[in-house]
């Protein structure tokens, strides 16, 4: 309790209510997951930092959650921390030569039309992504043949020690799904982003018609953490459950979307359990029909 209070002390000081006992599931765009010990929504780059160290120095658990569209939490929750980088901590920069830096909770849509409203093209594929961009960049999130290595010019983070850097793109280590952040407990807290002049109205007919193939195509209308499989080297991930004949094989309320195979949604009241069991069964029968081994995308938090 000495501990929780000191971290409270640490909240109150930034105007930040310390959240007890928080049920994840409110956090994350598949709606599952058990309760964390605390729950802070960061509203400063100092205030996270001053958490980090806290917790590093007390051996306290902690872990950084964004729109949590990446993420699966466990049935029992997280014994720690986490710091939500949200809606408080989204904040735009309008930067020299068509650069936009924005703060690691801004959702990509938010970036995305931020850049439509300057008329600056780039992010038109990346809109849709239901994630922020902090988030995307942890994971070089991609869409149509864009992805965000295309794009980005530096980062800021926090290391593990508690210390604010900064980092060029070229220093990121940016590939298929990944980023030197990826597996770290490095925190981004804002991203650089180089952008291009272009025409309002073709900047607008690109992204409405991202937008118009995304919701068409992938099954928007429930929950889930987005695409759950990686695309394997030589083939996708979707192809290879659908030619198993596995679309709308389910454990309890997780389902293998009937709309679009590479998508595990919650039909209901799904728990990590039922989504781990079927990830599990799917990973199985495409490598034994197939010989391709298919790796999860969503983070597991536990």
């Amino acid at each position: 309790m000495e501990q929780i209070e000191q971290l409270n002390q640490i909240c109150t000081r930034y105007g930040c209510p310390l959240l007890l006992d928080e049920p994840l599931c409110s956090y994350t765009t598949f709606r599952i997951g058990g309760k964390c010990k605390a729950l802070v929504e960061a509203d400063y780059t100092d205030m996270i930092i001053d958490v980090i160290r806290f917790c590093n120095e007390n051996n306290i658990r902690w872990t950084v959650l964004g729109n949590g569209s990446n993420v699966l939490v466990s049935d029992e929750g997280f014994d720690g921390v986490v710091i939500l980088l949200g809606k408080k901590y989204s904040r735009v920069v309008y930067c020299p030569n068509n650069q936009l830096y924005f703060q690691a909770g801004a959702l990509l849509m938010t970036a995305a039309k931020t850049a439509l409203e300057q008329s600056f093209t780039g992010m038109e594929c990346l809109a849709g992504i239901p994630g922020t961009i902090g988030g995307a960049l942890y994971m070089n999130a991609g869409a149509y043949g864009s992805e965000m290595a295309d794009v980005v010019v530096s980062a800021d983070y926090i290391d593990e020690d508690g210390c604010l850097k900064t980092v060029s793109a070229e220093d990121m280590e940016l590939s298929y799904r990944h980023s030197m952040f990826s597996g770290t407990k490095r925190v981004i807290t804002g991203v650089r982003l180089q952008l291009r002049e272009g025409s309002y109205d073709e900047i607008k007919e690109k992204m409405d018609e991202c937008l118009r193939q995304r919701r068409a195509k992938q099954p928007l209308e429930l929950p889930s953490a987005g695409s759950t499989f990686k695309r394997p080297a030589g083939s996708y991930a979707s192809m290879l459950i659908d030619q198993c004949g596995l679309k709308g094989a389910s454990v309890g309320d997780a389902q293998v979307s009937i709309k679009h195979a590479g998508f595990v949604v919650n039909t209901g009241k799904a728990t990590c359990r039922d989504v781990m069991e079927l990830c599990d069964y799917v990973i199985e029968t495409v490598k034994e029909k197939t010989g391709y081994r298919l790796e999860l995308e969503p983070v597991v938090l536990k």
